[in-house]
This record gives C-alpha cells, sequence and structure tokens, in this order.
C-alpha cells in the first residue's frame, strides 16, 4: 500500500510553532479562561471574573492594548465574527456584551431574560445582518440577535434540540451553523440569510446516511468544535477524550485520535514516553481535571493549510498531519502546565508604514520589504491566571529585562503583598554549603537571588540541624541521589513554615548539567524539605522542580553513592549513607 504523503509539509511545519518552551506569559487577576486571535493581529482573553483583555500582536510577542471589567458573572462562551471585525462575550450575569475588534471598542450591550450558555457569530463578511446565536444553558432553545440592535430577538429555535447546546459554530466556506447539545446530537442548519433552514450545500439529506451518530453512539458529549479554514473538515473534543475529525459535507468520519488516560497508561508501559515521576504528576492533574469538570474548557485548531490539527493532551500541545495521520511534533511537553482553551495565529503582524515616504517607497532597500511571519499558539491552562504564547523563539532568545518569561502585568492582590512583606528585614542569605556524609563532603553553591525562598528554607534547616542523621532514601543509578526525609520513606519532611511552599522556576537555572541540586516535590507547589542532586543531564525535569544549587566539589562523593547497591523495588540503599552535618557559610 502505498502511503500517503503530504506535499510541501516543511513549509506547512515552518509556519507553524516549535519551540519546546513557552516564550512569554501573561496575567489576569483571576484564571483564564476563554482566548481568541485574529487575522487583523488582535488577541482576546478572558477570564472567569467577567474582564476580557484586547492584545495587539507585534512582529515578535504581543502588547498590551485595552481592558474591560465586561460582566459581574463567569464568562460562559466568546465568540469572533468570520470577518473578525465583531467580538462577543456571554456571562452567566444573563448579559451579551459586543465589541468592535479593529477599534478594540465595546459596542453594544445585550441584556438577557435567560443564562447564555454557548454563544457564536452565523453570518457572512457583507450580510445585512450580523447574526449572533446564543443557547440558553438550562434549556434546548437557541435564541438570533442582530448584534447591532438593542437586544430584540429575531428569531428562536426552541426545539432544534432535545436538550441544552453545548457548543455552537459557524462554517463560513459553507455559511452553514452547526451545534451539539448534552445527548451527542449534532443539528446542521443556517443563519437568517437562508431562513434557518437545513444547509442546501451539504451532499446529505438525513443523518442516517452519514456518522453524526457517532457521539450517541459512544455515549459522549462533543464540548466543543472548530471548522479548518477550508470548511471541509472539522473536529471534535468530546467528553470522552477522543479527538474525532469529521468531513463537513458529508458527515463521514475521517480520523480518530485516542487521548484517553487508558491509552497513555498502556503507552507508558509499553515504551514510556514520559519519566515515571513525570508521567504520575501528570496523571494526578488529568484526575484533578475531570473533578473540576474542566474539559469542557479544551478547544484546538486548524493550521491554515487545513492540513495539520493542533490540540491540547496530557503531554501538551499535539501538531497532527491529517494527511499522513502521523504527530508532527509536540509543543510545550517540558512545560508544567496543563493546556486547555488554545487559538492559533499564523498571520504577519504589519508594520506601521505611516513613516515610509515616496522615496523611501520607490527605494531598493531590503529592510523594508522585509516581511516575516510568527507563527503563535495562544493558550490557557488549568488553574492559572495566565495565558501563554508558544512560537518559534526559545525563552532564552527573547528580549526583555533579565528574559524573564512571566510578566507580571497586574498588581499583585493584598493577600500576596501580605506574604511578600512577612519576615523582610535585613536577611541575607548563604550562597554556599557542606554536606558532610559518611560518603565523603560535598560542596554546594547556593542560588538566593534567583530562588530566596528554597534557598532560605534550605539554610534554615541546615542551622537547625533538620538534616543531621538523614538517609539518602532514593537512589537511582545514572540518575540521582535524594534524601531530606526525617521519616526516611521519601513521604515525609515539612518546610520551615511548616507544610509545603511554591516552586521557584528560573530561565537561567536548569537541569543541564550533572550535579544539579533541586527541590523534591509531588506535584507543583509541595516543595518540603526533601531535595536531590543529578548525576546526569535531566531536561525533562525543568520547570517541575526547584533548582536551587550546584556541586562545586566532591563529585565523587555523589558518584560514591550513586552507585550503592539499592533495593529494585524501593530504590533504598542497603546499606544506610547519612548526612552527618551540614556547614553554611
Amino acid at each position: 500500500k502505498k502511503k500517503k504523503v503530504l506535499q510541501f509539509e516543511k513549509l506547512y511545519l515552518d509556519n507553524l510553532p516549535s519551540a519546546e518552551n513557552y516564550e512569554r506569559s501573561f496575567m489576569h487577576r483571576d484564571v483564564v479562561t476563554h482566548v481568541a486571535t485574529t487575522k487583523n493581529d488582535f488577541v482576546l482573553t478572558a477570564s472567569a471574573d467577567g474582564h476580557i483583555k484586547f492584545w495587539k500582536k507585534e512582529e515578535e510577542g504581543i502588547e498590551f492594548v485595552k481592558h474591560f471589567r465586561a460582566h459581574l458573572g463567569a464568562i460562559t462562551d466568546v465568540s469572533t465574527s468570520a470577518d473578525d471585525l465583531l467580538f462577543a462575550s456571554a456571562a452567566d450575569d444573563k448579559s451579551l456584551k459586543v465589541f468592535d475588534v479593529v477599534n478594540f471598542d465595546m459596542i453594544n450591550m445585550m441584556s438577557l431574560q435567560f443564562v447564555p450558555g454557548c454563544c457564536c457569530w452565523i453570518y457572512a463578511h457583507g450580510q445585512a445582518i450580523s447574526a449572533i446565536a446564543v443557547a440558553e444553558r438550562d434549556s434546548p432553545a437557541i435564541h438570533i440577535f442582530d448584534g447591532h440592535s438593542a437586544g430584540d430577538e429575531i428569531y428562536c429555535l426552541p426545539k432544534l434540540h432535545m436538550s441544552p447546546c453545548t457548543f455552537i459554530a459557524y462554517n463560513s466556506q459553507y455559511d452553514a451553523v452547526m451545534s451539539g447539545d448534552s445527548n451527542g446530537m449534532l443539528e446542521y442548519w443556517t443563519g437568517p440569510a437562508h431562513q434557518y433552514k437545513f444547509p442546501e450545500t451539504v451532499d446529505f439529506e438525513s443523518k442516517m446516511d452519514t456518522d453524526l451518530y457517532e457521539f450517541p453512539k459512544k455515549k459522549t458529549i462533543p464540548h466543543s468544535i472548530s471548522f479548518s479554514p477550508n470548511g471541509e473538515l472539522f473536529a471534535a473534543m468530546s467528553a470522552d477524550r477522543m479527538v474525532r475529525v469529521f468531513r463537513f459535507a458529508t458527515g463521514k468520519l475521517y480520523r480518530v485520535f485516542d487521548e484517553t488516560l487508558h491509552m497513555y497508561a498502556e503507552l507508558q508501559q509499553a515504551n514510556p514516553v514520559l519519566p515515571s515521576m513525570d508521567y504520575g504528576r501528570r496523571i494526578a492533574m488529568e484526575r484533578e481535571l475531570e473533578k473540576a469538570s474542566a474539559l469542557h474548557l479544551v478547544r484546538c485548531a486548524f493550521d491554515e493549510s487545513s492540513s495539520f490539527l493542533i490540540y491540547p493532551c496530557v503531554v501538551g500541545i499535539k501538531v497532527v498531519n491529517l494527511v499522513t495521520n502521523k504527530c508532527a511534533r509536540i509543543i510545550g511537553k517540558q512545560e508544567n502546565i496543563r493546556p486547555l482553551f488554545m487559538a492559533l495565529y499564523q498571520g504577519t503582524p504589519k508594520k506601521p508604514k505611516a513613516t515610509l515616504t515616496l522615496e523611501m517607497r520607490a527605494s531598493d532597500n531590503p529592510m523594508l520589504l522585509q516581511e516575516s511571519s510568527d507563527p503563535t499558539v495562544v493558550c490557557t491552562a488549568f488553574k492559572k491566571n495566565r495565558f501563554y504564547l508558544f512560537s518559534r523563539r526559545d525563552p532564552e532568545e527573547t528580549k526583555g529585562a533579565e528574559n524573564e518569561r512571566d510578566v507580571f502585568n497586574e498588581k499583585p492582590s493584598r493577600e500576596e503583598q501580605l506574604a511578600a512583606t512577612q519576615g523582610t528585614g535585613e536577611k541575607r542569605l548563604s550562597e554556599q554549603a557542606v554536606l558532610h556524609t559518611t560518603a565523603g563532603d560535598i560542596f554546594i553553591k547556593l542560588f538566593p537571588q534567583e530562588c530566596p525562598k528554597t534557598v532560605e528554607n534550605f539554610c534554615s534547616h541546615c542551622l537547625n540541624g533538620y538534616y543531621n542523621g538523614h538517609i539518602f532514601h532514593r537512589v537511582i543509578k545514572s540518575f540521582m541521589i535524594q534524601t531530606g526525609d526525617p521519616t526516611g520513606t521519601g513521604s515525609g519532611g515539612e518546610s520551615i513554615w511548616g507544610g509545603e511552599f511554591e516552586d521557584e522556576f528560573n530561565v537561567k537555572l536548569r537541569h543541564d548539567r550533572p550535579y544539579t541540586v533541586s527541590m523534591a516535590n509531588a506535584g507543583p507547589h509541595t516543595n518540603g524539605s526533601q531535595f536531590f542532586v543529578t548525576v546526569v543531564s535531566t531536561p525533562w525535569l525543568d520547570n517541575k522542580h526547584t533548582v536551587f544549587g550546584r556541586v562545586t566539589r566532591g563529585m565523587e562523593a555523589v558518584q560514591t553513592i550513586s552507585q550503592a547497591k539499592t533495593h529494585p523495588k524501593t530504590d533504598k540503599p542497603y546499606e544506610d549513607i547519612k548526612i552527618v552535618s551540614v556547614t553554611i557559610k
């Protein structure tokens, strides 16, 4: 059988993000739930507290434009029109707000008689009515409004569905609308230009001739769909974690991608895709994601060629070639975030041309003709009040003060200010420590400037004699040695403040070399007293464990400990190797 090949695959991939780490992240005051990008170079973000922010796409990165306190309740859905001129947000305060994207201004406010569930612009460029469909959260009814009117309903579809809608999406190429409900049923219909009838542009008359009953058959619910730019395909994200791609015109199933936890468990056993520690942490986060009912926020996107599907999953953001049915790359695999709602920008940011004179335009200056695209994935993450930008640049390559990729563009809350001011006396943190072990002395250089809280915790424990007598309870050959647990089991220990404290990641401090000293944890922000020393480069631990020191002398003692014979199940050395005492310099 001849293998399918996508012509110009490399060219398409060159116009998609490829960096392993996110380039920048920006803040909202609350958890960011929705993002959108437009062809006219705007990025729009919305958070759980009803705030909406406009950002302008620059040649590299984005720039803040405007901030709206749009709603008094949580935003339930957002939608950008097919021509990218209008943006709408619906919230559980029974309101719908309409924004002019190009002029970044709110142009309409509608008070609704119901709590909206989802919304979508359903008009093509040039049509007389800027129609927007809004579904009720607690009933099957779908209401149609004119986006420029005072909020008078122009049409209602009370019985198109038998249960509340989970999504509405518009296919501009076919001028048709799709909606799905909590029973898994999908429906095709049209907007006011075609009197809300079944579209004549599709190749079937009855759903019995299609695969649109796939969701009820599998007893699952589609949470969202995304159309390809050419309108021929749509991808559905559903509650059973399967990603299904259909042909729109025929309603036939085209591709299915298995993203279930069962699949990852089998893959991890057969051919580990992640280190066991990292895999366990991610699975725990997935369980938490299911408990919080946040899976409905996951969104996918097609690239502009309609050949690649980009979607968030357990291991990051996958870029899948739909022609060859292969995963082309995974973005953000090393990051300690769970991406959810994502949008893709593939345009070329337009430079301001007001300063160009006629002579300059006529000149043969290559700098004036140069236009470079900056493909960027914008995504939210589970329980994060930030949104993240993945581009073709790694964080180290970006410009800015000390290359800080997590931008603090919001004032800290009162609680954060209090936490920051507690105990801020004239406290000078040490920069060197010596572990006196039964295998020899280990000299460690500490980084108090980059991770002050972690170093303070470590030094205070050392000065208090906390680590004296602790054993190296976990030793893995050609990987690392771990200690700092008073119980010697790997499940004990606490910080000097009692309990756990947050991570302190720094772009300059990576697990990029052997003899790196790093905090052990059980997930994000769960640091206590345990720490480990690596004996090889371990880049998969970046942004998961706080690096706070490097071994400068005594490497042979670290190697001696790492070569100790251990129990195959617990990784605990048969003969105890202990920390006798610690000297702080």
